[in-house]
């Protein structure tokens, strides 16, 4: 018999593995009565009873732990747990095969329900309007289907999308999400990320520094030679490579055309990373029109005056890093940075000053003796 989502907190915050925190007990007793539900020999009806579970909040406020607990609690072929984005890129890479398929996404729906009772989001976020609609209309066939959903994220269902073009066709889907799910705000002072000092640096300004305690202990003369190798059928130029680690520019990373699927796949080959020659990432936004056809379909453009966006010319990279770092932590993988200021000032001013704070959190918990022990227990 598993035990409930609290019983599990309960026995950790007991063993010190945890602190117990007031601000997490509402979201901690509506994913035990999901538990409890899901469970039960004779599951209660859908149309009376929430359909999951949406945690928001500011960073390291224990939002993914509390979901990791509700999905530890699960038997065995019960849940499936995902970060979004690798979600999402497997979501696109199944539509590929569906060609000529009606109504895929209801198919693919009903493939999940019979897998699983419920799917675990975690980092739950919109900013692309082709993956907007196609998550719509997938989260209305799980529903009809009865798939339970639990979602952490960092902004409330009522805001997600809202600064992106277009976003009146996601209102349907967030009408759906806040009727059918019981929302939780997380909150509290403390960021639990920063709960152990920092000890192991891997935040350098010098690139000096960087060479002396890092690259000469990483890399031996043959593994520092230039050269590239494919991601994804693109090539990656890098400074140093041997089959534990990769060094890399930034640029090479970060400025060019890449994409979550190229850094999960570096994720997945490399225990770990070395990005440097990071430069100071804040700009003054500046205002374009985003080109017709950019994010057009069927239903139309909009109006032109609708597809104004502020950018700052660094800001397309500053999306891919955060991507890169994301992907990094969620799998685990020792990342050093070399960056010409220092990680307070990296990134100060732009529109992405909110997604970057989860960037700042997770580069500063790398630092930490926590990370490196998880890092350690995935290999």
């Amino acid at each position: 018999m598993s035990q409930s989502p609290f019983t599990l907190y309960q026995t950790r915050v007991s063993q010190g593995r945890i602190e117990h925190s007031e601000a997490q007990q509402a979201a901690l007793s509506a994913l035990n009565d999901l538990w409890v539900r899901l469970t039960a020999q004779q599951a209660s009806s859908s149309s009376v009873s929430p359909l999951g579970v949406y945690l928001w909040g500011s960073v390291g406020r224990g939002k993914t732990m509390l979901m990791d607990l509700f999905f530890a609690s699960l038997p065995a072929g019960v849940g499936r747990r995902q970060h979004f984005h690798h979600f999402m890129a497997a979501l696109h890479k199944e539509l590929n095969t569906t060609f000529g398929v009606a109504n895929p996404l209801q198919q693919i729906a009903a493939r999940m329900a019979r897998e699983v009772k419920v799917i675990c989001f975690d980092e739950f976020f919109v900013n692309d309007i082709a993956d907007a609609m196609l998550l719509g209309n997938l989260i209305q066939a799980l529903f009809e289907e009865g798939v339970h959903l639990v979602a952490t994220s960092n902004i409330p269902v009522v805001e997600l999308f809202q600064n992106q073009l277009q976003k009146q066709r996601f209102a349907p889907t967030i009408a759906l999400m806040s009727e059918h799910l019981e929302v939780f705000h997380v909150t509290g002072d403390k960021d639990y990320r920063f709960r152990l000092p920092i000890e192991l640096p891997v935040y350098f300004e010098s690139f000096r520094a960087l060479q002396e305690q890092v690259l000469s202990q990483l890399f031996a003369a043959q593994d520092a030679v230039l050269g590239e190798l494919k991601v994804n059928h693109r090539p990656l130029e890098f400074q140093a490579k041997n089959p534990h680690a990769l060094w890399c520019h930034f640029d090479e990373l970060c400025e060019k055309p890449r994409s979550s699927q190229d850094y999960m796949s570096l994720a997945q080959q490399f225990d770990t990373l070395v990005i440097s020659h990071i430069p100071e990432l804040s700009s003054e936004p500046y205002e374009q029109i985003k080109a017709r056809g950019t994010e057009d379909s069927a239903l139309g453009s909009g109006a032109t005056g609708e597809r104004r966006v502020a950018l700052g010319i660094h800001d397309d990279a500053v999306r891919r890093f955060i991507s890169l770092v994301d992907e990094c932590y969620d799998q685990g993988v020792c990342v050093i940075f070399q960056a010409q200021c220092p990680l307070d000032q990296l990134y100060q001013n732009g529109v992405l000053t909110f997604e970057f704070r989860r960037t700042y959190s997770r580069i500063s918990e790398m630092q930490t003796q926590g990370y490196h022990l998880r890092q350690t227990s995935t290999q």
